[in-house]
This record gives C-alpha cells, structure tokens and sequence, in this order.
C-alpha cells in the first residue's frame, strides 16, 4: 500500500486570465503540464486528486479514473471562489498551489471592448490577492506546497528567496524553479522544507516522483 493510499490532494495547475475588457485578459505563457503530471502521479499512488487546470492548450482526457476529478476554470476569481470552496468545505490532506496565478489586475476594468487605434493605451495595475497565502487560514492543518518561478538568479539567491517565500505563506514545501532553465521534459528545480533540507530536480518527470515521495515522507 503506498502511503498516499487514499489521501485527498487538491492540486491547481495552468494560468489565470485577468480581464482588461471582456474581450482582452492579461495571462502567462505556461501550460499546467508539470501540475498535471503530478496529478498522474499521485493517482498512480491511490490518492484522490482534484486538478484545479486554468484555460490553456493542454487538454487532458484521463483514462476514467474515480480517483482522478479535473475541474476546469478561466478567471483568477473562478480560480479563488474554486479554492475558498474546496479548502474550507471539503477536508484536503494536501494542497499543491503549481497553477501560474497572475500578480496584477487592472485598477479599473473597461465594460464593452476597448476601441483600437488608439496612438498610446495607459492601463494601471494593482496587486492581486495572494491566493498562497489565505491557504493556512482556510485550513491551518493542510500540507502546503508553494511553486515560485523567478528568472536568472544564481542557485544561491533562488534558494534564499525561496525560502522566505515559504516562510510569508507558511508553507510546508516549496518548488523554487528559474526559467531559463525550464524547456520540454528538461526542468530544473528544488524542493525546500522547513529544515532547509534540498532535493534537486533535473526534470517535470522527477519534480513529480521527487515531490510525492518528499511529502509521503512528511505526512
């Protein structure tokens, strides 16, 4: 029997779209595979997952799978109603925050569609709410994972930052990853716990194994 046999694992994977108009979003390029792969994994290792999978081109149709539900979303706020939900209603032993959430939202939203032609377009931004960091205080018993993606930092600085982002959002792991190092399979990444402990990662496929295996050590 593994030792995730029968855990309940929520798992959000994909990118947001924040609306300007209603016909204009702000998003990001990434997919949800890495999410989703960890989704199979931990299926094949008889928990019971929910994907949480944003708008994006990976279209995944699973084998049927009672121990494997895919609800798909769009918006950041479909995104944070979904979580809100399934944290504070349902009784999850895991939640894996891997979706790609966007930082910033515009200040003001344009009813209709913005008219183009326009010689210079302003539009302002603000933060969005941090959706990692209401997770503990929906449910302070859960097992954390937090993703941070940064961008051409040293090994050192990715780490360091990394683990104070763990601390802010009180997390019990967290995946640091740079993107300069992220092509197909080949993803380099590391997995940090509360001791500082690193387990290193050279691709998607061992990010899932490795990560399951850190946290069927840590329940």
């Amino acid at each position: 029997m593994h030792k995730l046999t029968n855990k309940k694992i929520l798992i959000t994977a994909g990118p947001t779209w924040i609306p300007i108009d209603n016909v204009r979003v702000i998003t990001n390029v990434f997919k949800g595979t890495l999410g989703f792969m960890i989704a199979k994994e931990a299926v094949a290792r008889d928990a019971k997952v929910i994907l949480l999978l944003g708008p994006s081109s990976l279209c995944p149709i699973p084998k049927a799978n009672r121990k494997l539900r895919i609800i798909r979303f769009k918006f950041f706020e479909d995104l944070y109603k979904l979580m809100k939900k399934e944290i504070t209603t349902k009784k999850y032993d895991v939640v894996i925050q891997s979706a790609a959430i966007g930082d910033y939202t515009p200040i003001k939203f344009y009813k209709g569609k913005i008219k183009s032609g326009k010689e210079n377009l302003l539009i302002k931004l603000k933060p969005t709410i941090k959706i990692i960091d209401q997770i503990k205080k929906w449910d302070e018993k859960v097992f954390l994972v937090k993703f941070k993606v940064e961008f051409n930092l040293q090994k050192n600085r990715l780490l360091k930052d990394a683990y104070k982002s763990r601390l802010f959002s009180n997390a019990d792991l967290i995946v640091a990853n740079d993107i300069k190092h992220m092509k197909g399979n080949k993803h380099k990444a590391f997995i940090l716990d509360s001791e500082r402990n690193v387990v290193t990662c050279e691709t998607k496929t061992e990010i899932a194994k490795k990560l399951l295996d850190t946290i069927s050590k840590k329940l």
